[in-house]
């Protein structure tokens, strides 16, 4: 009966099963002992009972043994197992499931001899179509089958890993780039062109076209191209310009308390200074654009113009020449026009005196650009000192 019983375990351990369920439960129930008998009838109706039981306890095993064909990812076997449906056998054989994993028939499914199990594992693909990146699971164990399984056309596309390629259960990461249509604008041209490329400046060069200097696209060059997008290549040609402009001098007034009040004269004449900027200059598609400013620098500084303006009170009396008609010599000699300058530009003011002669009477500057007040002053000075002598024509309306 030992030797029986090894026969019986040796058929179970050929199947290639993992001890443990129902089966396993069973096997362990019929191997209990009975009580020992003293009396040699006792001893044989123990034994006749083990070999009665074994007899049937050998058919009823007989009975539930299934042959099932098991197949885990394509690796097929063939199994003699007492399990009653799928999910056991699988515990049995170690197989772990998840809910991303197919097996067929479904789990609850009992066996039966002749019955065909399948298993096919998840396997995680990190995928990446057109710059969209998602996650999904998938049985397949190869990319081109993937593909297939996902719905992805991969027709005439970009794959980062070849059709042929195993997908482990550890998954993968796959980049899809499909065929698009982009068309380029340059030089009042359109370049369309069909590509899979996975920046706007790799499906340029495929256009053949070239940027230039300054050139750019109207979208970012590493941005990713869309189907049906339209680019714009913008030609740009630029320079530098440099340009000088004066700098306007400034006018400083200082009192003089030796000129009198309304008398301005220039003590220094006024510069303008220079100033040179420095342009960016771009043409933009053959279009000049708005000059840039760079940088701007002085180069000749400018020189401030200095006024001197006189602060003392002019005297108005002039004894021996007070009682004079002057108005209506002024009126003779320069139309009583404070600032006339006759045509020789020698002589000027109301009553037209050289610079010599106004100078040596105590003037500054020339007698046209002092007030009228101090003219007369001084034209009553001179009277003094020459009489109406120096107004030979004019001189007579001092008595009128």
């Amino acid at each position: 009966m030992e030797c029986y019983r090894s026969v019986v375990v040796s058929r179970t351990q050929g199947s290639h099963r993992v001890p443990g369920g129902r089966a396993a439960a069973r096997r362990a129930a019929r191997r209990g002992r009975l009580p020992a008998r003293t009396d040699p009838v006792r001893r044989l109706l123990p034994q006749a009972l083990v070999v009665a039981a074994l007899a049937g306890g050998t058919s009823a095993f007989v009975a539930q043994d299934k042959a099932v064909r098991l197949s885990v990812d394509g690796h097929t076997r063939v199994l003699h197992t007492y399990a009653d449906d799928v999910a056991e056998l699988l515990a049995d054989e170690d197989v772990d499931v998840n809910p991303h994993d197919i097996v067929a028939p479904a789990p609850g499914q009992p066996l039966t001899t002749g019955t065909e199990i399948a298993v096919r594992y998840g396997r995680p693909v990190t995928l990446t179509v057109d710059g969209e990146r998602r996650r999904v699971w998938t049985t397949a164990e190869t990319v081109d089958a993937a593909l297939r399984q996902i719905g992805v056309r991969a027709d005439g596309a970009y794959l980062s890993a070849s059709r042929s390629a195993a997908i482990t259960r550890r998954g993968l990461d796959l980049d899809v780039r499909t065929e698009r249509t982009v068309t380029f604008r340059a030089d009042g041209h359109t370049h369309p062109v069909r590509t899979n490329a996975a920046t706007v400046g790799e499906a340029l060069t495929e256009a053949r076209l070239t940027l230039r200097g300054h050139d750019t696209t109207s979208v970012p060059l590493d941005s990713f191209p869309r189907d049906g997008q339209t680019v714009d290549v913008v030609r740009i040609t630029g320079r530098t310009e440099t340009r000088v402009t004066p700098v306007p001098f400034l006018t400083i007034q200082r009192a003089d308390p030796t000129l009198f009040k309304g008398t301005q004269l220039v003590a220094r004449e006024g510069h303008p200074g220079a100033r040179r900027t420095l342009y960016r200059v771009r043409t933009v598609n053959g279009e000049r654009r708005r000059p840039r400013k760079l940088r701007s620098e002085v180069v000749r500084a400018p020189v401030a113009r200095i006024v001197r303006v006189g602060t003392m009170t002019p005297p108005t009396a002039v004894a021996g020449a007070d009682r004079l008609n002057w108005q209506a010599m002024a009126h003779c000699e320069s139309g009583g026009r404070p600032g006339a300058v006759d045509s020789s530009g020698r002589y000027g003011g109301l009553y037209q005196l050289d610079r010599q002669t106004w100078h040596a009477l105590g003037g500054h500057g020339s007698p046209q650009e002092a007030p009228p007040a101090e003219q007369t002053y001084r034209a009553k000075k001179l009277y003094v000192q020459r009489g109406s002598a120096p107004w030979p024509h004019c001189g007579q309306k001092l008595r009128q």
